[in-house]
This record gives C-alpha cells, structure tokens and sequence, in this order.
C-alpha cells in the first residue's frame, strides 16, 4: 500500500494545480464532481417528472421520501468498511451518484425514477459520509475548517457549472429574463438538448472524475485504524444534539423559504433560478472566509455567531412584507450554512481519532431523522399561519444557540462540554 502523504505537496500529478494536490485535492475534486450530478438531477426534477413520467402529489412525494432513506441509512456505511477501505467506498460511492443521475433520464416511469433516485441518492449520502469521515481523518485539527470551506467553494462552482449548462441549453427564455432584470437583452441563443443529455453529461462527469481519482491518486492510509462497529458514546452528546438541530434548520430553509419567496412574493422560476445563481457566486467567495474565520475564532464563536444571525434571519421571514428584503434574507440564510463547518470540526477536536469513520455514519442518521417529520407537521402549521412556521424555526436557532454555550472555548478529548460532562474513568497509578 502506497504511502499516506501528510499535506498536498510533493504529489505527481504534474497536470493538476497544487490546491489540488495529494489527499486534501483529491476530496476537493470529488465536491466539485458531487455537486454536479446531485444538484443537475434536482434541477431537472420536478420538470422532468411532470413532462415525461406524469407524476403527481402521490407519486412526487413518494419518490422524495424514497430519497431520503438512504440518509437514514447512512449508519450501515460502517459495516462495509470491513470489506472496503473508506476511500474506495467514497469512490464508488460517487460513481453510484453519477450513474444513477446519468441514467435517469433513460428511465421515465414511476418504477424506473423510485429506481434510479434510490441509487443516486445512495450514492450521494454514502459519499457523504466517507467525505466527512475521511476529511477529518487526513486533515489537521488546525487546517480542518479551511479544508472544509474548500469544499464548499468546489461544490458551488461545480454547480454553478451545471446550472449553466441547464440555462444554455435548456431554458431561452430564463436568459432573456434574468437579462431583462438588468434592463438589457441576453443576445445569447440556446441548444435544446432535452433532460437526457444533460442527465447524462452531468453523471458522466461524475464518474469520469471518480475513475480518475481511483487511478491518478494513491491509496492514502490513515493515521488511525477506524472502529468499525456502531455505538452511541455519551461524551460525544452535544455533537449529536448540534448536527440534529442542524438537520432541522436545514428543513426550514429547503422547504418553507423558497416556498415563501414564491407563494407571499410571487417569485417565478427565473427569479429563484437567479436567486440560486447569487447564492453560489456568493458561496464561491465567502466559505473560504467562513472556514478562516472558524480557525481564528474557534468552533465556539463562530456556531454563537452564526445562530444569532439566524435567529435574525427566521424573525426577519416571518415579518418580512418587501420582495427585495426576502430575497436578501434568503441569500443571507444560504451563507450561513458554511458555518456548520464549526460542528464538524468541534467533533474532530473532541473524537477519540478511531471513532472518526463510525460516528460520520451515525450523525448523517441523525441529519436526517428532522428530514421525515418536519416538513409534514410545519405544513399543517403553515396552512393556519405561515409566519409561525419561521418564528418556531427562530425558537429552534435559539435552542441551538443555547447548546453552542454549552462548547468550550478549546474543546478537546476530556473536554468536550462545559456542563453536563461524562465523568471519566480514574486511570490507575503506575
């Protein structure tokens, strides 16, 4: 086995610029080819589904939950790291996600889509978890949040990239809208390709990048021999309270913000689309910030800081009465996903290093598990009072608040809280 290379130099890719060298680039790489297959299928989704599979409520929502099982089952990642070493596993984790999003296209019925999502999405939250497990492994306690930020900014430009792609060969008239926003004309013409081609380009991309992985870079061997068991560590509590709260906030943005900006504001698809394209510019700029900023002022800080805000960004949709000022909070919301960077890296400072790979498959468990009842329940509340839905997602920023107190300023192993602290066990004298 070839030997683990400690930082991204002294790599022979000679083709490749040194940002995305040795481990930390191939994990880089990988963010950008992630987001390329996963973000171009949701792009296409619901269009695609009407126009060719002719779905409805039951069958769109049926497919969306089928999606969401492969999160819940993020946990059983760990039983094939003994059969497969992590980096293998995240490989072919990411060739699962760009065939099943090359292929959905080729396969539009009912069956066939419930198919191909359940592959795609396997692939994508396997990925996942291999990605996080092997970041915080490969990378230094130090230069984990920058590391992390990277990522973020490969995702967005890989989405970006595809959702390019979509605009220029897939919706003329999004152009000469987005164009008309700014009082002028496009001049641009587009290709009409279809949903397969694009389906198809993205997951090929994907699994080009993964093929290229797999042979271009070495095996890199971690630090740490990984448990490959499940277990629940109680020192590890506050951890699994954050990524659960995270979860949740997460609902609250997917589903009811972009679903305020079109219902209260009237926000037609060339507007979301140009909502979604500042996003990611603003992403592309500001994560590797965020990750700076998070090595400077610590996990801490930075997750005080950041619910603080979104306490201010729930309170805001709730009363928010102008289009421009909602779509300046929907921007800021999106911003303030980077600083999650701040959870991951708090647990990579308090973790027994051998825990690493067992534990990414459990928070992804716990991610999820706000995914299955939120949407359901905050519907009915938003029916009766939409502005409510926002004020309880500010109560649970609050929560979250509380619980980032609770983080030391220098988190560690035998300090991972400063109150409800699991006593540990007395060595004996030698």
């Amino acid at each position: 086995m070839r030997k683990f290379i400690q930082t991204d130099a002294d790599h022979p890719l000679p083709f490749l610029p040194k940002l995305l060298q040795g481990p930390e680039g191939m994990l880089i790489i990988m963010s950008c080819a992630m987001a390329v297959s996963m973000h171009g299928w949701f792009a296409l989704l619901n269009n695609f589904v009407v126009e060719r599979a002719a779905f409805t409520g039951r069958e769109i929502g049926f497919l969306q939950s089928i999606r969401e099982v492969p999160g819940f089952l993020s946990f059983c990642a760990v039983f094939l790291l003994p059969f497969l070493r992590e980096q293998n596993l995240a490989l072919l984790s990411l060739g699962a996600l760009g065939l099943g999003t090359m292929i959905t296209g080729y396969f539009p019925s009912e069956y066939g889509l419930y198919a191909t999502t359940f592959l795609m999405s396997l692939g994508f939250h396997y990925y996942e978890t291999m990605n996080q497990s092997l970041t915080l492994q490969w990378t230094s306690k130090q230069r984990a949040p920058v590391v992390f930020a990277k990522q973020i900014t490969a995702s967005s430009i890989g989405t970006l990239a595809i959702f390019i792609v979509i605009i220029l060969t897939f919706e003329q008239d999004v152009i000469d809208r987005i164009a008309g926003y700014f009082g002028t004309s496009s001049g641009i013409k587009t290709i009409s390709l279809g949903f397969e081609p694009i389906y198809l380009i993205a997951g090929a991309f994907t699994i080009a990048v993964a093929v290229l992985c797999r042979f271009a870079y070495p095996d890199y061997v971690s630090p740490h021999m990984q448990t490959k068991t499940l277990f629940l560590r109680r020192r590890y509590w506050l951890y699994y309270a954050l990524t659960f709260m995270g979860g949740a906030r997460r609902q609250i943005f997917m589903v009811f913000a972009g679903f305020m900006m079109v219902e209260k504001f009237g926000f037609d698809a060339t507007a979301i689309t140009l909502l979604y394209l500042v996003n990611l510019i603003a992403n592309i700029y500001i994560a590797p910030k965020v990750g700076r900023l998070i090595a400077r002022l610590g996990e801490r800080r930075a997750l005080i800081l950041e619910y603080i805000g979104l306490i201010g960004v729930f309170v805001g949709y709730a009363i928010v009465e102008s289009a421009g000022a909602a779509a300046a909070l929907y921007v800021i919301d999106h911003l303030f996903f980077a600083f999650a960077i701040a959870i991951k890296t708090y647990f990579h400072k308090i973790a027994d290093p051998k825990d690493i790979a067992s534990t990414a498959g459990v928070s992804f468990t716990i991610n999820h598990i706000a995914a299955v009842g939120i949407p359901a329940a905050f519907g009915f509340i938003w029916l009766q009072n939409p502005g409510m839905v926002f004020y309880i997602g500010a109560g649970m920023a609050g929560i979250s608040l509380l619980l980032a107190t609770n983080v030391p300023a220098d988190p560690s192993e035998g300090n991972e809280v400063l109150v409800g602290r699991t006593p540990r066990a007395v060595q004996p004298a030698e």
